[in-house]
C-alpha cells in the first residue's frame, strides 16, 4: 500500500507517533488510508451540506474495511462573486484546488480518495488531482440545488439574474423583484439548472469517475447520502483491483463525456474544463473535434436556462444513464472502464421515463448543444451554448458596439445604450487580459431580462456562467491581451454570426485590418498571486491550463 511509507518499519515510528496523536489505533493503521477531500464551507450553497456528504462517505468506507481521513479545499461561489473584483479568482482557483489536493495526497501518502466537491472549478479541480496523483479515486458530488418557484413557476438563479434587467427594463416591479430574491434559490446545493457546476457534475459520471446518480440526485434527497455511502465502499473496491483514474479517464472516456455534453446542452465552461483534465491526463483535446462530435450528436434536453426543466426534473427522467442509453441507440457511446464495472453495464438496463429526455428519432435538433466558431476574429476559435440560442439569432449580423470591461458593457446595457441589432464586444477579459476569465452572466442576464437576448449577440475573450443564454460568444482565441484580433475590433464593424456553419466573422477588409493598430490593454494594477497566474495561465482553446 502507499501508506506504507509513512506506517511501516522501525524508521516510520515518528510517523506512526503521530498518528497515534491523531487518535488512531493500530487496527486502523493496518488499514488502507483514504483521504476524504472535502469542499464543504459556509459561503458557497453547493458546499454548504458537504460535511453530511463527507462523513456518509467515510462511514462507506469504513463499513468496507478502510480508514477515513478528511482533509479540506476551498471553493469560490462564481454567483458571489459575479460582477466585481471576486470574479477574478475563480477560475485561478481551480488550478490552486487542484495543487493543494495534490500537495496534501503526496505529502500523507493516501491509498485513496473520495473527493467531496459540488460546484463550478471546484469539480474539474479534483479530476484534474485525480489524474495528477493517480491513485485510485472517486467523486462523489453535493447534488444540484431543488428549483424555485416564483408566481407557481419554476425559477432558478439564472432566473434571478434575469429578474433584475426585467426590473430595469420597467417590465417587474420592485416587489416582485424581491420575491425573486427570496424564492429563486430556495436550498443547499449547486444551482439548480444545467449551469457549470450541474455540467461537470454530469461530465463526471460519464467520464466515469462517479456512481451514476452523482450528477443528478437532488442535495436534499436521502438518496445522495447513500450514494455517498457506496462511494466511500466503492473506493475500496478501486483499491483492491488497483483500478486508477488513468485506467478510466481515457481519450473513450472523454468521447464519451463530450457526447453527453452535446446531448444534454452543458455549459461553455466544459470546454475549459475537459480539456484542462484531459491535459492531466495526457490526452489533448482539439476543438476542432468538438463540432465534429456535436455534428453527429443530437441534443435531447432543454435544461434551465436553455428550457424550462431543471436537473432534479432530469434524475427523476432517468439521470445521465438514461441519456447515455438514448445516445448509443445511435452508436455514439464507446464502451470502457469506470469506477463500477463498464459503461455498458451501467447503461444497459437504463429508461428514459419522460420527455425531460427526447429520443434520439425526436431531438430537439439533430446536432449538439455547443458549437465552436472559427473565422478571422477567433482564428482558433469561440465557443456558444447553441442549445440556449434563440433560432432567429442563429444567423445574425450587426455593428459592433465595443467595451474594454464586463462593467462598461453592463452599464451601457442597463441606460439603455444597446439597441435591436448590435454585437457587444467585450475584450480584456480573457486569462490573462482578465485576468482570470471573468464570467459574463451579469450582461447576459440583463438582455435576456430586457428580452433583447433575441435581437442582440455578445461576443468576448471571456467567458459564460452556465446560466446565461442568447447568443453568447465567448473564449474568443487568442484573446486581445495575447494580440488576438478582437483587439483591432473598432465601433461599428459589421460582425457576422453562422452558428450552423460554425462561423464568425469580422467584415472588415484585411488591408484596413492590417493597417490598424490593435487596443492597448487597459492598465490593470494585479496583487497577490494573480501576478504569477497571469505569467502562466495558456489560451481559453487549450483550457486555460498553466504552463
Amino acid at each position: 500500500m502507499n501508506s506504507d511509507n509513512v506506517k511501516k518499519g522501525r524508521s516510520r515510528a515518528p510517523q506512526r507517533s503521530l498518528f497515534h496523536a491523531l487518535g488512531l489505533t493500530e487496527e486502523e493503521l493496518e488499514r488502507p488510508l483514504i483521504g476524504i477531500v472535502n469542499a464543504q464551507n459556509e459561503i458557497v450553497p453547493g458546499h454548504l451540506h458537504l460535511d453530511q456528504i463527507a462523513r456518509a462517505a467515510a462511514d462507506g468506507v469504513r463499513m468496507a474495511g478502510g480508514t477515513p481521513i478528511e482533509f479540506p479545499a476551498i471553493g469560490v461561489c462564481d454567483g458571489i462573486a459575479m460582477g466585481h473584483d471576486g470574479m477574478h479568482y475563480s477560475l485561478p482557483s481551480r488550478e490552486l484546488i487542484a495543487d493543494s489536493i495534490e500537495t496534501m495526497a503526496k505529502a500523507h501518502a493516501f491509498d485513496g480518495l473520495v473527493l467531496v466537491p459540488n460546484c463550478d472549478k471546484i469539480v474539474p479541480a479534483m479530476l484534474m488531482a485525480a489524474a495528477r496523483l493517480n491513485i485510485p479515486a472517486i467523486v462523489v458530488s453535493g447534488g444540484p440545488m431543488s428549483a424555485g418557484c416564483v408566481k407557481g413557476q419554476k425559477t432558478s438563479l439564472s432566473s434571478m439574474f434575469e429578474a433584475v434587467g426585467a426590473n430595469a427594463a420597467g417590465k417587474i416591479t420592485d416587489e416582485e423583484l424581491l420575491e425573486y430574491e427570496q424564492n429563486a434559490c430556495p436550498s443547499c446545493g449547486s444551482c439548480s439548472g444545467m449551469y457549470t457546476a450541474n455540467s461537470m457534475n454530469c461530465l463526471t459520471e460519464a467520464l466515469g469517475m462517479g456512481l451514476p446518480g452523482n450528477g443528478t440526485i437532488p442535495a436534499v434527497s436521502s438518496a445522495r447520502i447513500a450514494l455517498a455511502k457506496k462511494a466511500g465502499m466503492q473506493i475500496m473496491k478501486l483499491i483492491e483491483e488497483d483500478k486508477r483514474p488513468l485506467d478510466i479517464m481515457t481519450a473513450d472516456a472523454f468521447h464519451n463525456a463530450i457526447t453527453v455534453d452535446m446531448g444534454l446542452g452543458c455549459s461553455t465552461n466544459s470546454m475549459l474544463h475537459l480539456p484542462a483534465i484531459a491535459n492531466e491526463c495526457g490526452i489533448e483535446i482539439d476543438l476542432h473535434e468538438i463540432n465534429e462530435i456535436s455534428e453527429k450528436t443530437p441534443n435531447l434536453c432543454h435544461l434551465a436556462p436553455a428550457g424550462h426543466n431543471y436537473v432534479e426534473e432530469l434524475d427523476q427522467a432517468g439521470g445521465v444513464p438514461a441519456v447515455m442509453a438514448e445516445l448509443d441507440k445511435k452508436g455514439l457511446i464507446v464502451d470502457g472502464p469506470t469506477v463500477s464495472g463498464t459503461v455498458k453495464e451501467r447503461i444497459g438496463d437504463a429508461q428514459r421515463r419522460s420527455d425531460v429526455i427526447r429520443s434520439v428519432e425526436e431531438p430537439y435538433s439533430e446536432t449538439g448543444g455547443i458549437a465552436v466558431l472559427y473565422g478571422n476574429i477567433a482564428p482558433n476559435g469561440c465557443v456558444v451554448k447553441r442549445s440556449a440560442v434563440a433560432p432567429e439569432m442563429l444567423h445574425h449580423r450587426g455593428p459592433a458596439r465595443v467595451f474594454e470591461s464586463e462593467e462598461d458593457a453592463y452599464d451601457a446595457i442597463m441606460n439603455g445604450r444597446i439597441k435591436k441589432g448590435d454585437v457587444i464586444v467585450i475584450r480584456f477579459e480573457g486569462p490573462k487580459g482578465g485576468p482570470g476569465m471573468r464570467e459574463m452572466l451579469n450582461p447576459t442576464s440583463a438582455l435576456a431580462g430586457m428580452e433583447l437576448d433575441k435581437d442582440v449577440a455578445l461576443i468576448t475573450d471571456g467567458r459564460f456562467s452556465g446560466a446565461s443564454r442568447g447568443a453568447s460568444i465567448g473564449h474568443v482565441s487568442p484573446e486581445a491581451a495575447a494580440g488576438g484580433p478582437i483587439a483591432y475590433v473598432q465601433e461599428g464593424d459589421p460582425i457576422e454570426i453562422d452558428i450552423d456553419n460554425y462561423s464568425i466573422r469580422l467584415d472588415v477588409p484585411e488591408e484596413e485590418l492590417a493597417a490598424r493598430e490593435a487596443k492597448p490593454a487597459p492598465a490593470r494594477e494585479l496583487t497577490g498571486w494573480l501576478k504569477r497566474y497571469v505569467r502562466m495561465v495558456q489560451s481559453a482553446d487549450r483550457g486555460a491550463i498553466l504552463e
